[in-house]
């Protein structure tokens, strides 16, 4: 009885999520709560999981929700690859419009030197965050300070 207790307090959040989720994907909340009724209903009555295990030819109940938790996880797994790896292309993509938007460059500091994008040089050269405003009025050096002026 605790088990079964326990185990239905965990599957409380999946409904709590399938219920907040549900205005922006109504599919994977409908899915999320059958998941969270078929665990309900199997941790109450889990005479009918073995029942349906022993249908399919596996021999436990437990066996049949092991390997369908183990099936569940690797597409999720799978489908959040895919994404990451389409937002990485697009970030790819967009880093390479950016850099393509904005060639100037300053000319090579040394004979090997290839030369670099003013705003990463001056970023690099230590300006402070407060100074970014004058160090681009300045076109990328420090304004020189009058006698009495403060910073």
């Amino acid at each position: 009885m605790i088990a079964q207790i326990f185990f239905s307090l965990l599957l409380f959040p999946v409904f709590l999520y399938a219920w907040i989720e549900y205005r922006r994907s109504p599919v994977v909340a409908v899915l999320s709560s059958a998941v969270a009724l078929a665990g309900l209903y199997f941790v109450w009555v889990p005479s009918h999981s073995t029942w349906l295990a022993e249908f399919v030819g596996i021999g436990r109940g437990v066996d049949l929700i092991l390997y369908t938790w183990v099936g569940i996880s690797l597409i999720v797994i799978l489908n959040l690859h895919l994404k990451l790896r389409t937002h990485l292309e697009l970030i790819t993509v967009l880093a390479r419009k950016i850099a393509l938007a904005h060639p100037v460059a300053r000319p090579a500091e040394g004979p090997g030197d290839p030369p670099t994008p003013t705003g990463i040089l001056r970023d690099v050269r230590g300006a402070r965050s407060s100074d970014s405003s004058a160090l681009a009025a300045a076109g990328g050096r420090r304004p020189r300070r009058r006698r009495g002026q403060s910073a």
